[in-house]
């Protein structure tokens, strides 16, 4: 069965950007410098050579990792869905009930995840723990070494601003 990975437009278009940026600048110029560096004969010692070749497998393993994103990627749109209940694209206020600490978090695709930003992927084991709940739940959920319980505040969908990396 084939994996199906939930991504917004805009987490799609940022990946297909990141391909046309490889395939036309990066790869092309890594090509130029390895041809340059071949001309400076002896291939042993040549660490401007195996320096090109290097960036050249990166550059090919992330086309790679991209092209089976890209592939696997189902676009939904978080706007035409209902947020009563946490699911993609949600985003989630939520209260740590012993410190009174105010979370916010949107789940998101996992190519498109940012945690620092609040951006959790939906199949984080944060965002396995939140799907399906809904305002007032109280959830427990399971960190490294302990658990904490929160309270979800609010569940609702809102428009998320990414800014270009």
């Amino acid at each position: 069965m084939e994996r199906v990975e939930p991504m917004t437009l805009f987490g799609y278009e940022k990946l297909q950007a990141e391909v046309k940026n490889l395939k036309e600048v990066k790869r092309p110029r890594v090509v130029k410098d390895i041809e340059e560096a071949l001309e400076h004969g002896d291939l042993k010692e040549n660490a401007e050579y195996h320096a090109a070749k290097e960036n050249q497998r990166i550059i090919d393993s992330r086309l790679a990792e991209l092209a089976t994103f890209l592939g696997c990627a189902k676009i939904v749109d978080p706007s035409e869905l209902d947020h009563v209940k946490v699911s993609f694209g949600s985003t989630i206020i939520m209260t740590d009930v012993k410190t009174d600490e105010v979370f916010s978090y949107t789940i998101v695709g996992g190519s498109e995840s940012n945690p620092d930003k609040g951006l959790i992927s939906f199949g984080s084991p944060l965002a396995k723990q939140l799907l399906g709940k809904e305002e007032g739940d109280e959830v427990v959920i399971a960190l490294p070494n302990s658990k904490k319980t929160f309270e979800i505040d609010e569940v609702k969908y809102q428009e998320i601003v990414f800014e270009c990396d």
